[in-house]
């Protein structure tokens, strides 16, 4: 059944399920932006809500369907009238039903008997028929629930004339053998098209969903991070890169817009990627070891997937300093400014790095460079394009944080001011204001990362920042008691270093 001219569709539930993760809750204008992000990424279907839940969900659901996406837009039901009625009434192209098919939840939730759950289960999905519309159906919990009376359920739905039948591992007790022999025999009992929906409750989810697809199933419902409830669901950017790099079959996405559609939502959810996150994670195409390092400047696939590139998926690829750092990285990245040290200066620059990552510190490119100078002699030759003199931030409870400052970019003294979200926002739009005005070409502000170094309320704030112009990448810090000065001072760190010939 693994059949590799097959075209998977990908089903995202980020607007649904994963708004029901513990403390998220979207705008409609968040609901909105990630809807049409989530069409531009190539998404077949959205399920953008629950219109019945209340009276703001409709509105919202309704103008996501208003929007013009080439994504289908999918609204989920109960098997009832009124929830079915709520999803006709916003427009949408498909409408979603499910029904609890398990012996626990029937028992302890809809007290339906199996009889009862196929008579409806028949009745509504001709019901969303009769009114002209897509249907999908559900049996929820469809992993806890009898064989026979599962297929028979599906059977039933496919009689009403239930367009794809959605096999959900509601509880994420599943695991990649079972879920092939369960989709397997669901398959071969059915004619429609069948569909995944899997829970990440033991960290299977994804795998889950390959198996499923191995297994005949032609959609795959995902969310963006995986964000959802409880541990979440299978997360759409491992399981398109599975399907794609490892099992060589198709989808719609545009991969190269996967990074940045898992930045929005750690951005608007708050919920940050783990650095160590397959694909989007900053260390998921990050090298530190001698070994990996040297390795993949000579070619890239001796320490990296090869099938999967940071390119595909709008990533970059990162050489990392730090103790297990080898002297090929840091030759490379002097290289890159100019920069070449003798045998004898490249071995002290490289154990005076390796001294500081041992010593729990986070080394930046301009660390290295400011080691690097020091050992060759070169001091003289960093010449600083940007030198702030002034900077002032007003915030509070009841005013827009708002930055003014003045600095004097390759000699030219220039002046901004401007709001942000916060104070360090503001200020670091103001730098990059005076920035972009005086030097060509965008610099963009790609990492932020902030710690205190010491405790109490006067605490050291370490902030590291990397900012990329064009394909040249530079990490450095700043460190200061004020957030905001900190933040400041390493942004301009590292665009110095960034501008440095």
């Amino acid at each position: 059944m693994h059949e590799k001219n097959r075209t998977i569709e990908i089903f995202d539930t980020t607007l649904r399920d994963g708004e029901q993760t513990p403390g998220i809750s979207f705008t409609t204008e968040q609901k909105r932006t990630i809807a049409r992000q989530l069409d531009a990424l190539g998404v077949d279907i959205i399920e953008a809500g629950t219109p019945i839940t209340s009276k703001e969900e409709k509105e919202v659901v309704q103008l996501i369907c208003d929007e013009g996406l080439s994504a289908k837009i999918c609204g989920l039901a109960r098997i009832l009238t009124q929830d079915i009625d709520a999803c006709v009434d916003c427009g949408v192209d498909m409408i979603h039903i499910f029904v609890p098919s398990s012996e626990i939840q029937r028992e302890h939730t809809t007290k339906m008997s199996e009889a009862k759950v196929k008579e409806q289960a028949y009745k509504m999905t001709r019901y969303v028929k009769e009114r002209g519309f897509m249907c999908m159906f559900s049996a929820m919990d469809a992993t806890r629930t009898r064989l026979e009376f599962l297929i028979d359920l599906y059977k039933t739905a496919e009689e009403g004339g239930a367009d794809i039948l959605n096999v959900p591992d509601t509880v994420g007790i599943s695991e990649p053998f079972a879920m092939y022999e369960l989709v397997g025999e669901i398959y071969r009992a059915v004619k429609v098209p069948i569909s995944i929906h899997c829970h990440n409750d033991f960290g299977l989810a994804v795998a889950n969903s390959l198996a499923a697809v191995k297994a005949g199933a032609s959609e795959v419902q995902v969310s963006v991070n995986g964000i959802g409830e409880r541990a979440g669901n299978a997360d759409l950017v491992e399981t398109v890169m599975s399907l794609n790099a490892i099992y060589g079959l198709k989808t719609n996405i545009k991969t190269e817009r996967l990074f940045e559609m898992a930045k929005l939502i750690e951005r608007i959810t708050g919920i940050p990627i783990p650095v160590t996150k397959p694909v989007v994670g900053d260390n998921a195409f990050s090298h530190e070891s001698g070994i990996h390092t040297h390795g993949v400047i000579v070619r890239t696939d001796t320490f990296e997937p090869g099938i999967m590139t940071p390119e595909m998926v709008g990533h970059r690829r990162r050489i990392v300093l730090g103790k297990h750092t080898g002297k090929h990285s840091v030759e490379k990245k002097l290289s890159e400014i100019g920069m070449s040290p003798s045998k004898e200066e490249l071995e002290e620059i490289l154990e005076r790095i390796k001294e500081l990552g041992a010593s729990g510190k986070r080394v930046t490119d301009d660390d290295l460079f400011s080691i690097a100078e020091v050992v060759m002699g070169e001091i003289a030759r960093h010449e600083r394009i940007v030198v702030l003199k002034e900077l002032s931030v007003m915030t509070g409870n009841n005013l827009i944080p708002t930055a003014s400052l003045k600095a004097v970019v390759r000699g030219k003294e220039c002046t901004s001011a401007q709001m942000g979200l916060g104070p360090v926002d503001a200020a670091l739009k103001a730098i990059q204001q005076v920035i972009g005005g005086e030097i060509d070409g965008d610099i963009e502000l790609k990492d932020f990362r902030i710690e205190a170094i010491t405790g109490g309320s006067d605490a050291l704030a370490e902030v590291i920042v990397g900012v990329k112009k064009g394909d040249r990448f530079v990490t450095a810090r700043g460190v200061r008691e004020d957030i905001v000065m900190a933040s400041v001072e390493a942004f301009i760190n590292a665009v110095n270093r960034l501008m440095q010939r």
